[in-house]
């Protein structure tokens, strides 16, 4: 076959995602779905009439390039009111860009980071964007586990993966698939293995506002001697159960400012203007909001553990932070390993979910687990209880 005939070299090893592909499935079955981290519920209708507004009257056209004044605007205030003194250097003029989704945010700071031949630490398990990212930025992926079942990231462990070679680290806290939540301790660790090798941290940081049990989210930014070595990339998605709106941003200084900002303004130009304008409104609901939300997950992430416990599941712990959660199937005698279950799941008993393998790449971990999103409706998940009770009786 002629080069004409083959795709680009970084696409080797790469496959579209099968989180998404979870959903298709779902779709063509009728299973609930519980593979794909979106909600099933409304956003706030302030939020929804705010985008309404925002198309029959504007703004309709290209934003300035890195973003709606009142969205970078309301962005600073949130991040400056949630952890003063640590952001009071932020300008939202200067250090805050809005993207098309998280995704996009991690793609282009990769992007303004790597060279080819360098190295980038991923923390797995990990999101199906990550390594994607490396790649499309001419770097290396070099993994690093976090091992069930409590998922505690071992710096000794971190220190060993870096080499001469390594640029930058991919950090996830609140985090996905785990449910767990970086303690100070940890994050400590991550800080001075990066000042110490001069490593760029990208943190995702999607599920900063859902926390459970009274914990907190410490941005790796505001931690002594980072503010300048981090990109902190953040989003409303989760945060206003507005996944299809694709609104994302990072924050970042310089040089990494300006380099994530050439990135975006090449790639997307800008995130859709009128939900910038409706995203800036998302803001102004108030503490209110966000106590009522944590209150509801709460609920959410408490009845998918009483269900996974009587449907023979098996959990490493209870999830701190995020809505998702890995468990082990072994009480299901099913042979095949995770994405085998979970397609077998979806079609046969009608709940879809995720291979536990899908977040790996280090060998053997993950096979025999997958991954439960539960940002749904209460009846959603009563509706995923009653087939999954059904499921297991039927295995007998």
């Amino acid at each position: 076959m002629s080069s004409r005939g083959r795709t680009s070299a970084r696409l080797e090893h790469l496959s579209e995602s099968w989180i998404r592909e979870m959903t298709r499935v779902a779709l063509e079955c009728g299973a609930v779905n519980l593979s794909q981290g979106y909600p099933d519920f409304d956003p706030p209708p302030e939020v929804r009439e705010a985008a309404a507004k925002a198309v029959l009257e504007g703004p309709n056209q290209y934003a300035v390039t890195w973003g709606l004044a009142e969205l970078r605007e309301a962005i600073a205030e949130n991040l400056k009111s949630r952890y003063t003194p640590a952001f009071d250097w932020l300008d939202p003029d200067l250090h805050i860009t809005i993207t098309c989704g998280v995704t996009e945010g991690i793609v282009a700071a990769l992007m303004a980071i790597a060279e080819p031949g360098d190295e980038v630490i991923i923390i797995e398990p990990a999101h199906e964007n990550y390594t994607p990212a490396v790649r499309f930025a001419g770097a290396e992926p070099v993994y690093m586990p976090l091992l069930p079942p409590r998922y505690e990231l071992d710096i000794e462990r971190l220190r060993a993966a870096i080499t001469p070679r390594s640029k930058a680290v991919i950090l996830n806290t609140p985090h996905n698939p785990s449910g767990r939540v970086l303690n100070r301790e940890e994050l400590l660790g991550v800080a001075e293995l990066c000042i110490e090798h001069d490593l760029v941290a990208v943190t995702d940081e999607i599920y900063d506002r859902i926390l459970y049990d009274g914990r907190e989210h410490i941005p790796l930014a505001t931690l002594p001697g980072m503010d300048e070595r981090t990109i902190t990339v953040g989003g409303l998605s989760k945060t206003f159960a507005i996944t299809g709106w694709r609104l994302g941003f990072f924050v970042a200084r310089e040089p990494w400012a300006t380099g994530t900002r050439t990135v975006h303004d090449f790639t997307t130009i800008c995130a859709p203007t009128p939900l910038q304008a409706a995203g800036a409104a998302a803001y102004s609901l108030g503490e209110d909001f966000y106590a009522r939300q944590l209150e509801d997950y709460h609920a959410r992430r408490d009845l998918m553990m009483e269900i996974l416990a009587e449907t023979g599941f098996t959990t490493g712990g209870t999830p701190e932070g995020a809505y998702y959660i890995m468990a082990g199937y072994e009480d299901w005698n099913h042979p095949g390993e995770s994405n085998d279950f979970a397609l077998w799941l979806a079609r046969e008993v009608g709940v879809a979910v995720v291979g536990g393998s899908h977040f790996y790449n280090t060998p053997g971990l993950g096979e025999r687990q997958v991954r439960f999103a539960f940002a749904k409706k209460l009846e959603t998940l009563e509706e995923a209880r009653a087939r999954l009770l059904a499921g297991i009786k039927a295995r007998g």
